[in-house]
């Protein structure tokens, strides 16, 4: 995806957040080697780290791959260290077919 594209869903993944009652905490929060976590929201006391992707022509769901996942894990560990956190997180998608937007809680059950 390009960036300017990446940014354009991520944009209207944090309007997505903000109007269902998240507060965005951090974007494109870079963990060296690692990779970047697109979106840090909370809500309820909860943090959640958010993936966005989008396609067109195919689910866009399947390239948040097992690697992907488990780097995206190790990203969230840096960061909860960086920031000294001890909090309760999960990790969420936000996945567009086009303009269509579906929100997919705590994908790592």
């Amino acid at each position: 995806m390009s960036r300017s594209k990446g940014d354009y869903f991520e944009d209207k993944a944090v309007e997505f957040l903000s109007s269902s009652g998240y507060s965005i905490i951090d974007r494109n929060f870079y963990a060296k080697k690692l990779g970047e976590i697109d979106i840090i929201a909370s809500k309820d006391e909860v943090y959640h780290f958010v993936e966005v992707k989008s396609g067109d022509s195919f689910e866009a769901v399947y390239n948040i791959t097992p690697n992907k996942l488990h780097k995206l894990l190790r990203s969230i560990e840096y960061y909860l260290k960086v920031k000294n956190l001890d909090v309760t997180y999960c990790v969420d998608a936000i996945i567009f077919a086009g303009e269509e937007l579906e929100y997919l809680e705590n994908i790592t059950l």
